[in-house]
């Protein structure tokens, strides 16, 4: 069995979703007062980090390690804290996620 977590490219996934998030976090509250292009920008940024979760989310599934098992069942845990059903599909959490991006991006444009 493998260290899911000592893979090169896990850790850089990891990284980049980090950094993505911070980014997002601090200019989170003020999407309402950004421009357009700003909000795009933001929106773009919210794109890449849910692709980057939904892959590194993939590679949990397909994982043996117990660690990233444990992961991929905090990600379903904390889906059915923020009101999802407890036999959700994550597949589906994050393709309503981003259907939400593109309902936003469609009310900016």
């Amino acid at each position: 069995m493998s260290d899911f977590f000592e893979s090169e490219f896990v850790q850089e996934a990891i990284q980049d979703i980090n950094e993505l998030q911070e980014e997002i976090y601090t200019e989170v509250f003020a999407f309402d007062k950004l421009d357009r292009e700003d909000k795009v920008k933001h929106l773009d940024k919210l794109d890449t980090l849910l692709e980057k979760q939904r892959n590194l989310y993939t590679r949990m599934t397909l994982s043996d390690d117990p660690r990233a098992k444990e992961m991929r069942d905090n990600v379903r845990k904390s889906a059915i804290m923020m009101g999802f059903p407890s036999d959700v599909d994550c597949g589906v959490l994050f393709a309503n996620m981003q259907k939400t991006l593109n309902n936003v991006r469609k009310q900016i444009s």
